[in-house]
């Protein structure tokens, strides 16, 4: 096809960002991520740095991305800010150094945040997608994020246009941007599949600096096997929720679901799937997993809405295969409309994520080690987990060869509040938190969620806490973390030493 746009190398195309750029990558997971230009970039800053000057760049994305995005550009040390959520282990490092700002975000929030001009200037948005036509067309790939609101903020855009992408991806996407206040009105989202936007984005062409040719696929890694931890935990949440509806709080018809990303919530959605007592289901939810597409397939899950198909190469293979099947079961939209918290409140979705840690409270930390070292973060998880009509956090009790446990006195950081977080899961059981004061609530997790090698020593912080509304002792409450830290092991505390 003819473009009235250059055809550029991605080296080209780096050559036209400076230093100092703030650049707004598709992608939301590494699913629609783009791949070449920031590859490109990061060699481009090597360069750079081995010339004596300084070449670092501001990175917005809707999520997570893969190796050639945040894992080139950290490994060219190319990265001085980054939101709202990440995943690649050197970026990690980089972060918890103090080398590479970085901004926990809720994920709902991302595009209103750059529209409302909180974080500055979109010099460029980098944008993948399937097709491009003349007139500023862009059918975007296998996730949208926030690449409608980079797009169309952005001073200048470039496009990763990959060849391994099918242009008749045409039609998954519903592109909708919210108005900002005092003018914004409702999501008219009132069914887990309505349509309320375009299937393409539509930029000014002016702004079209190049077009890059690719053909690559997105780069998702395949999942770990079930363990038996993670299929007791899948088989509780399941069962639990069966339960729920037999018992009248949730309807026959059932709820639409939402799940976070990796192993867990695979083995919970494969779960649901085997149990027969579960009726058929809908998902709302900001990404889909393998598991999601044999539901689909065989009608255990009747469709699914979604911002991202982060999807193992194969499985993503299988869907472009029967893309006409999937296009009536799947729709892609962006996290401010997937995320929503007026549309999770609307449609009475159950929300399931994970968790690191969970204190006897019922506060959970979905992003720290330790308190202060910094896993990914916070992602969509409170979206959902605050406007859900059922929350629930699952984990598996210990950690590190049972020497960490998962229950703790006291979150060593807090990103849900026990005002939001409805039910915990381990491999051990669920405690079902509705309607129980804090010390009903401690005394539950421990019993049901607890590994057994710790619940005695969490009894005994419980008689050290009898007094006050809540079960806490400001100098015993993370004295689990400093055992751990002085000898390597959460287990046989001394309570004494840390009075």
């Amino acid at each position: 096809m003819a473009f009235p746009f250059p055809i550029l190398t991605a080296e080209e195309a780096a050559d036209l960002i400076a230093h100092g750029a703030t650049i707004g990558f598709s992608g939301f997971t590494p699913a629609g991520a783009a791949k070449a230009i920031p590859k490109a970039l990061g060699e481009k800053a090597k360069r750079e740095h081995a010339a004596g000057r300084d070449f670092k760049v501001t990175v917005l994305t809707g999520a997570s991305t893969g190796r050639s995005l945040d894992g080139a550009l950290a490994a060219a040390e190319a990265i001085s800010f980054r939101i709202p959520y990440q995943s690649d282990p050197t970026l990690r490092k980089q972060i918890n150094s103090g080398q590479v700002r970085f901004a926990d975000m809720h994920l709902s929030q991302v595009p209103q945040v750059v529209r409302y001009g909180f974080l500055g200037p979109v010099h460029w948005a980098v944008a993948e997608a399937c097709d491009l036509t003349a007139g500023g067309g862009v059918v975007l790939t296998t996730s949208v994020g926030a690449s409608n609101t980079y797009l169309r903020l952005a001073k200048r855009v470039l496009i990763e246009l990959n060849a391994r992408h099918p242009p008749y991806l045409l039609g998954l996407h519903d592109l909708f941007e919210p108005k900002d206040p005092p003018a914004r009105q409702e999501i008219p989202v009132y069914h887990v599949t309505d349509r309320i936007g375009s299937p393409i984005c539509l930029v000014d062409p002016n702004k079209i600096a190049g077009v890059v040719l690719t053909d690559l696929e997105d780069e998702n890694g395949a999942f770990d096997e079930p363990t038996l931890v993670t299929d007791k935990i899948g088989h509780h949440v399941a069962d639990f929720l069966a339960g729920e509806m037999w018992d009248g709080r949730i309807p026959p018809r059932f709820l639409p679901l939402q799940s976070g990303v990796g192993n867990i919530a695979n083995a919970v959605l494969s779960a649901m799937g085997q149990n027969r007592e579960i009726p058929d289901f809908e998902m709302y939810t900001e990404v889909l997993q393998d598991s999601v597409i044999p539901l689909l397939e065989s009608g255990r899950c009747r469709c699914a809405s979604t911002c991202a198909l982060t999807l193992s190469p194969a499985a993503m293979r299988h869907v472009i295969a029967n893309l006409d099947f999937f296009k009536g079961q799947v729709v892609l939209r962006p996290q401010e409309v997937s995320n929503s918290p007026e549309v999770v409140r609307r449609l009475g979705v159950v929300s399931m994520n994970t968790a690191i840690e969970v204190d006897l409270g019922g506060n959970v930390n979905s992003t720290h080690v330790m308190g202060k070292t910094m896993m990914n973060g916070i992602g969509g998880s409170g979206d959902f987990t605050r406007n859900a009509y059922l929350s629930m956090f699952s984990c598996p009790s210990t950690a590190k060869g049972g020497k960490i446990s998962a229950i703790v006195p006291l979150a060593s950081h807090m990103d849900h509040s026990e005002h939001s977080v409805q039910v915990i899961v381990t491999e051990q059981g669920v405690a079902d938190l509705r309607g129980k004061d804090p010390h009903e609530r401690a005394q539950l997790i421990i019993n049901n969620c607890a590994h057994p090698d710790y619940r005695e020593q969490l009894r005994d912080y419980l008689k050290m806490t009898k007094s006050g509304h809540e079960p806490l002792s400001l100098s015993l409450g993370l004295a689990m973390h400093r055992q751990f830290l002085r000898h390597g092991d959460m287990r046989h505390i001394d309570w004494e030493e840390f009075q």
